[in-house]
Parts: C-alpha cells; structure tokens; sequence
C-alpha cells in the first residue's frame, strides 16, 4: 500500500508511512501538514489527504479481496491458481471480474441449460472440430435446435464472463463510448432549459463534468431520453479473435454465442459501468469544483471588529432592521417601511439615521433579496458621512434563520430578526457565520444535489477545517459550530468549551484548555495551536506557535536575553535569531521557520483586506441592462465552463470561460475568485430564460 500510494502521488515511501501512522494515531490533516513537517517532509494539505482518500481506497479493496476469498472458500471454489489471481487483482473492476464466473446470481439461460446437461455440448462446440453440431446436439436432446441454443447460453454467458475478455472491452468502451440525447416526446416546451440539450451527441470520455451532469439530470427529469453508444464491432471483431479458432460449423456455432452474449449479456454491462464512471468522474469534478467556491466564499475578506447596522430587505413586509455590536452581539431589533409610501419611509430614514448616532454604527450591511438594490438606494440617498454600506450575500440565511443554532440563541426573536443578524455577522466575518449553515445552502454550487452526497459532505467538512484552522479561532468568544471545526475537537467537545466559559469566565491561557471536561491529551496536542487567547498573559497564546515548541521560543528569548515579548515586538531582535541553533531531532528547520514567520505576524488573518463595493446606481433589475454596458459585479460561483457574476438585478451573469480574458483560459480559477470585485461588459441579455451574458475582456 505504501509503495503504490508514494508511486501515484510521485513522493517518497517514508512521507506516505510517517503521514500514514499520524493519521492512524488520530491525527488529523491541519495538524500534520502545519505541525508535523519533519516527519512528513513538509506535505501540504492537499497532498495529506489524498494520502488518506488512497490509503481509504485500499483499506476497501483489501476488506473486497477477502470477502471475496472468503466466498469463495465457501462454494468450495478456490483453487490455487484462482487465489493467485484473486489476490493480484490491483483494481475493484479486476476483482470482480475475476470473481463474476464464481459469484451467485439469480438463474440465468445458461443455469437453466446447464440443468438439462447441456455443459458437455457447449464444450464440444468451443473445440470448433469439424464435427457437425446438429449430429452432436442430438445426443442431448430430442429437439437438436433447443439442444444447440441451450449451448450458445452457456458459450456466451462463458465468454462474456472472462476477465480478460471484460478488460479488454472496458478498455474500448472507456476510450470510445459516445454519449447522445434527444429531447422526450411532447417535453419541449417544459424542458426548455435543456434546449441545447435536445439533439445531442458527443464522446463520453471527452464531455465536461458539467455536461455529464446536466444530461442526468435532464434524464431523471423525463426531460431527455440518454443513450450510450460503444463501439460495438470493434469489441465484437477482439471478441472473435480470443474465442474464434476454426473456420467451420462449430465455429460458426460460437460466433453466434457471441453475437448473442455481447448484445445481451456484455454491451449492457459495459454500458453500465460507463454510466457509473462517467458520473463518478463528473461528481469528483463538480465536488472539486463546489469544494473550491465554498473555500474563497469562507475565506472572503472580513469586515472586522466594527458596529454594523443589518437590513433584511422587504417591500410590503417590510425590512428587519438589527444592530449588532464589535463582536457580534444583538443590541437592537425593530422593523422599518422605506417602500410602503413617503410618511413611512421618512419614519425608516429617522430609525436608521437616529440607530447610527445612538449605537456608533460604522457600517450597514443590506441583504441582496428581494427589494435589496432599492433598499440600499434609500439608504444611500440618507447621506450618512463616514458610514461604509455593503450589499451582502444572503443565500442560505434563511436555513440559518430557521436552524437550532439560531432558535437556540435567539429563542424570543422571528426567523427575520434572525436573518439580519446573519447578514451583519457575514459582513464582520464571514467564515465565522458561514460555517453555521449547510456549505450546500450557501449558493454556490450548480450540481450538488446530484453528486455522491457522502463524498460530498466528506469534501466540503474537508474544506471548511481547513478553512477554519488556517485562519485560527479566537477561543474566547467562538461559537459552538466553529469550534466544532477545530482540529481535534468536535461538536462535543465545542459544546464542554462553551460550557465551562460559561462557568469559569474567559480563558486565561491555553492550558487552560486542559481543564474542560472530556479534553485529553490528545485533543489538546491537535487544537491547542489554532486556538487564540488574545491580550493573553503569554503572547504565544495568541499565536500559531504551538505549545509543544513554547521551550523553543522561550530560548531565543533568554539566549538573547530578552522577554517574549520583545521578540514579538522588535524586527531587528528576530534577525538576530540563528536558527540552526534550535535544530534538534524532532525540530527541523521548517517549523523554526514557520515559528520565526509567526513571531512577526502572531496570530496573523491570511485571509485578503475587506475592499467596499457598490454596484451602479439605477441598475436593478434585467430589463434595466443594456448591451454594451460596464458593471462592476461580486463573483458568486465559478464552474468548469466560466463564472456567475452579480451585477445587482437578482439575476447572475455568465462570464463564459472563453470571455473572462484576452488570453485562452484554461481553469477559470486562474483568473477569478469567489467574492471578488470584477468589471464585466453585457454582451447579451435573454429576459424570457433569465440569462445574461457577460464579458471580461478588454
């Protein structure tokens, strides 16, 4: 296993076995790839976990070979060369179709033919001897053309269960299968956003993750009518080389076995584990993908530590209007009217001027909903000096809104106050808000609820941990659903933090950490370091600095004989620091590196400075865009083929791959961002389909 996961991944054997007995240690993938350099020779998170995917993958195939052994075993099967081959199979699809000729099935033709003893007569005709069938079928039945078809049963079901004759189909059919969509009879009309879709046809190898998806889905929809189309004689001719060894009767007797068994028997299976991979390959590429978005959504520049005044935007209902104070708290909620005729909106614009003197707001987050753009022009137009206004992002606010965590902290308040203060948190922080709410109800993905679910969740826990170990937790004030993302720890153990701060009071140090019920050793080894204590005693509690390595800094402190602090506080200390000095046998120079880059930032946020941004005045709505038009515009989702933009009229533009620069673009990723300020050109707009085309070139 070793071996081959250090081949696939092209590094040495010893990274995969130091990273392989971590994991099994119950180490988790933020704290190895940051804390564990040495042993691991400085693998990144990346290649960390496809560590352990591949070694996840062989752990399967390893408990598939042994069933399968096993099965075996039982129908008294097992010879010695059939183990060997069994226990050389390198893949699942070789394993099976070693174990397929063994393996019980449901009665089949050639179960069926077999009974009236007609194994013999097959094996006769396989010899392909000058011999004449119907002479030898005769022997075994009254009837010598049911004698000569119970044959071919057998022939074909034979034939089409040799491994090696499966493989080398697969081989054609995984290189030449062809995928082809028709629109379903009378579905034009109700299917119309699959138009492109209703006369299609193209290599199934070379479709795009995101097509292979959207034929499913049209599919299952009753939409579109899919067919899979292999390259039939060319399996059908190799078929003929490995089985055919005559020119005569019999022969012809196995040529029709095989004509039969490919038709019935191996062109659906083919195309049935074409289907499966094509869309195992399609999900692992949209999951890559959505993975990816829901990283630069998390990561998204921070607001900060600043009073925020939230709207939750409604015409006739109305908008929430909330103040939340530096860290986040509710200090006021009430409902104002901007849109319901002139007496109310004077009414709204004293609420809001008034909450902005009373509460020292420094900036207003608007929710980008329904009756948003209108919302944030009425405030625009109060004049508010020295007040920054934002316009937010609030899909998934509702399930936030809705969800326990949020009746829990706000048992006395309406799903709406509660929308608003999540449309002011995400302003302040959005990872801090974000990770409350299914990364599948954030917006930005276009396909994940036809993808592997449990992959899925496994890839997006994946990136909201790393997410939020990079860019650390201040532990005094985190919520429980952060901490629960903190390497080691959990929703147990996020809830024993709460509960003894509830108790105890903020935590003075790390060590502290220890005293929480049901914290060990081991959960404090991988959590302690990317949880901050700030204005802590010790200034190593607020950084990235591990405490295993609190001697190691202390040392360089005392050698050049100064405080901690002063390290922390004085460049021209730090350049001072000879760091092959502290090299030891478990501390190498990265992580003396790391240590030396943290003690100038501690506790630094990699995450970008938050930029303001408005979007054009008296552009609102789709049928306010002209062709020809510049905007600037939010990236809200990247795809494979290019990415959404919000221009501010409720509906995303495209950025087709091929207009987001001047230069051919291969991975839009290259180019964009999620969350980030773009200026777009209309380059077409469809209000009856509700699309909109955009263009980012100059």
């Amino acid at each position: 296993m070793i071996a081959k996961i250090a081949s696939t991944l092209g590094i040495h054997e010893n990274q995969v076995r130091k990273t392989v007995e971590l994991l099994d240690e119950g180490a988790t993938i933020p704290f190895i790839s940051r804390y564990r350099k040495e042993a691991t020779g400085s693998l990144d998170e990346v290649q960390v976990a496809q560590i352990r995917d591949l070694r996840d993958q062989f752990v399967e195939l390893e408990k598939r070979r042994e069933a399968i052994l096993k099965s075996l075993k039982e129908l008294d099967k097992l010879s010695p060369e059939l183990e060997k081959a069994v226990r050389g199979a390198q893949t699942l699809a070789k394993l099976e179709d070693i174990y397929l000729p063994y393996k019980p099935k449901r009665k089949t033709r050639a179960m069926a033919a077999r009974e009236k003893g007609l194994q013999a007569l097959a094996d006769k005709l396989f010899e392909q001897r000058m011999l004449d069938p119907e002479v030898l079928a005769a022997e075994f039945l009254d009837d010598p053309e049911e004698a000569l078809a119970g044959a071919r049963d057998i022939l074909a079901e034979e034939m089409m269960e040799t491994a090696e004759a499966r493989e080398e189909a697969r081989h054609l059919f995984s290189r030449k299968t062809t995928v082809k969509s028709a629109v379903a009879k009378g579905k034009q009309e109700a299917g119309i956003k699959y138009k492109d879709y209703f006369d299609w046809s193209e290599s199934l190898a070379q479709a795009p993750s995101h097509r292979i998806l959207a034929l499913f889905r049209g599919e299952n929809e009753g939409i579109l009518n899919l067919n899979l189309a292999g390259p039939d004689q060319e399996v059908l001719d190799k078929l003929d080389r490995r089985f055919i060894k005559g020119n005569n009767a019999c022969a012809r007797q196995v040529t029709l076995a095989i004509q039969d068994g490919y038709k019935r028997l191996l062109m659906p299976a083919m195309e049935n584990e074409m289907r499966a991979e094509a869309k195992k390959r399609a999900d692992e590429e949209a999951i890559r993908v959505f993975a990816e978005n829901i990283r630069q959504l998390l990561l998204a520049a921070p607001l900060g530590q600043k009073r925020v005044l939230a709207l939750d935007p409604g015409f006739r209902t109305g908008c929430k209007l909330v103040c939340l104070d530096e860290q986040g708290t509710l200090l006021d909620n009430t409902a104002i009217y901007p849109h319901t005729g002139p007496g109310q909106a004077q009414e709204a614009a004293h609420t809001i001027s008034a909450w902005v003197k009373k509460h020292k707001v420094q900036a207003i987050a608007i929710g980008n909903g329904t009756a948003g753009r209108e919302t944030e022009a009425f405030v625009r137009n109060l004049k508010l000096e020295g007040i920054t206004i934002i316009m937010v992002n609030e899909s998934g606010a509702s399930i936030y809104s809705a969800s326990e965590a949020a009746r829990e902290e706000f048992p006395d308040k309406d799903i709406t106050v509660r929308g608003a203060v999540s449309i002011g948190r995400r302003l302040m922080d959005p990872l801090a808000e974000l990770v409350k709410i299914d990364p599948k109800s954030i917006g930005v993905g276009q396909y994940q609820h036809d993808v592997d679910q449990k992959k899925l969740q496994a890839s997006l826990d994946d990136t909201v941990i790393s997410c939020v170990n990079s860019v650390g937790v201040e532990l005094n004030t985190a919520s429980k659903q952060i901490l629960s993302y903190v390497s080691g720890l959990g929703p147990q153990l996020a809830q024993n933090i709460i509960d003894y701060r509830t108790k105890n009071g903020p935590f003075i140090k790390r060590s502290d950490l220890k005293k929480v019920a049901r914290l060990g050793e081991k959960a404090y080894e991988q959590a302690a370091a990317f949880l901050r204590i700030r204005h802590a005693k010790n200034p190593l509690d607020a950084s990235a600095v591990h405490p295993e390595r609190y001697d190691i800094v202390e040392k360089m402190a005392k050698d050049l004989n100064c405080k901690v602090s002063d390290l922390l506080a004085n460049e021209s200390l730090r350049k001072q620091i000879q760091l092959q000095k502290y090299v030891t046998a478990e501390v190498g120079m990265p992580t003396l590196t790391d240590i030396l880059a943290e003690l100038a930032k501690p506790g630094r946020d990699p995450r970008e400075q938050f930029e303001a941004f408005e979007f054009t005045e008296g552009v609102n709505e789709i049928k306010d865009l002209r062709i020809g038009m510049k905007l600037p515009g939010i990236v809200t989702n990247i795809t494979n083929f290019g990415a959404f933009v919000d221009i501010g009229v409720h509906q995303d533009g495209l950025v087709h791959v091929s207009q987001l620069a001047d230069k051919f673009v291969k991975d839009p990723n290259e180019v964009v961002k999620v969350a980030q300020k773009v200026m777009v050109t209309v380059t077409e707009v469809d209000e009856a389909r509700k699309r909109i085309a955009l263009s980012m070139k100059k």
